[in-house]
């Protein structure tokens, strides 16, 4: 694949100029992310993409759909209200942002993921007020792995607590975890970082059997995190362009 990939550089470079912007987009996201996986031997089916849609219009989001995407990640409540009814029935909705404790109804009614969980108090919430004619609500803790005093997530020895408390939830299923690494100039750093959210991954992949994602990696630094073993990349700009 990789051959197939620099044989063809020239005329996927040309491919990807004669599109639409947002499609455009999508396919140099698709391609950055498949070449990530190539250079560490890892299958292009490993890796998921959730494009972060917080601001962005519904109109555009239906673009997005119409060229391929189907995962979205919302980071406010309010305005996943507005676009979800818009938008087609089958798009997976993730919450990707702090949750608050007035909000987790609706984040349990609307959404299919919840990557932000960080406190047993929401996950006794969300446990009680996820209908019953929906499957269970998938799970990701959010770590806060760089130990940064404004971010949200649980310290790393507090994971298989909160982990337990999920399994023993039967409205919510454990699927793993997520962060917000801090990004330093420096590659050995953030490869250290990522790394440390793979040990974890690993430790809670032998409490759970349903443990398969380890959502990490956004547009700056994708590119080490699928290196150090991410399922799931987070992309914002890199699709949709900056934000006003």
């Amino acid at each position: 694949m990789l051959d197939w990939l620099i044989s063809n550089f020239f005329y996927l470079i040309g491919l990807i100029l004669s599109m639409p912007p947002l499609e455009n987009n999508i396919t140099a996201v698709k391609l950055r992310i498949e070449s990530a996986c190539l250079k560490v031997d890892r299958p292009i089916a490993d890796v998921s993409l959730l494009a972060v849609s917080k601001t962005r219009s519904a109109k555009t989001l239906k673009l997005a759909y119409l060229a391929g995407l189907r995962q979205f990640g919302e980071n406010y409540v309010s305005e996943a209200q507005e676009k979800i009814p818009q938008l087609p029935a089958d798009i997976i909705w993730h919450f990707i942002g702090p949750i608050q404790s007035n909000k987790s109804r609706i984040i349990a009614e609307n959404f299919s993921w919840v990557q932000s969980l960080d406190r047993i108090k929401l996950v006794q919430r969300l446990n009680n007020q996820r209908p019953e004619h929906l499957p269970p609500l998938q799970c990701l803790i959010q770590v806060n792995i760089s130990e940064e005093e404004q971010k949200a997530g649980i310290a790393p020895d507090q994971v298989e607590t909160l982990a337990k408390a999920i399994i023993n939830s039967p409205r919510l299923t454990l699927r793993g975890l997520m962060a917000i690494p801090k990004v330093t100039e420096k590659a050995q750093e953030n490869a250290a970082i990522f790394a440390k959210m793979t040990a974890l991954f690993n430790h809670l992949k032998t409490l759970s059997a349903t443990v398969d994602t380890l959502s990490m990696g956004m547009s700056q630094d994708m590119d080490e995190a699928i290196a150090q073993g991410s399922t799931m990349v987070r992309i914002g700009t890199d699709l949709f362009g900056p934000r006003n």
